[in-house]
């Protein structure tokens, strides 16, 4: 199975929190983000966070689309999953 069809692995409810928190204020952001096998960076503001297909995304201001469990880090501050 490949990892863009792998259940999604709902992140932690603070951490999105903070994402919400950098899409208003419309901080730019540095994230880390698993691309199949390999590891990127994208840099940008996030304008949207919007479920689809019963997974979670982001999209920045550039028109990059991340699925949220496929983070590593944001400015930093690494992905956590517990509520």
């Amino acid at each position: 199975m490949t990892e863009e069809k792998q259940s999604y692995r709902s992140i932690g409810c603070s951490y999105y929190d903070q994402l919400e928190a950098y899409a208003v204020k419309r901080t730019r952001c540095s994230i880390v983000h698993r691309n199949g096998e390999s590891v990127g960076t994208s840099e940008g503001i996030i304008v949207n966070l919007f479920a689809k297909d019963s997974a979670e995304f982001l999209k920045l201001d550039d028109g990059t689309v991340i699925r949220l469990d496929r983070i590593v880090s944001v400015n930093g501050m690494p992905l956590t999953y517990a509520c």
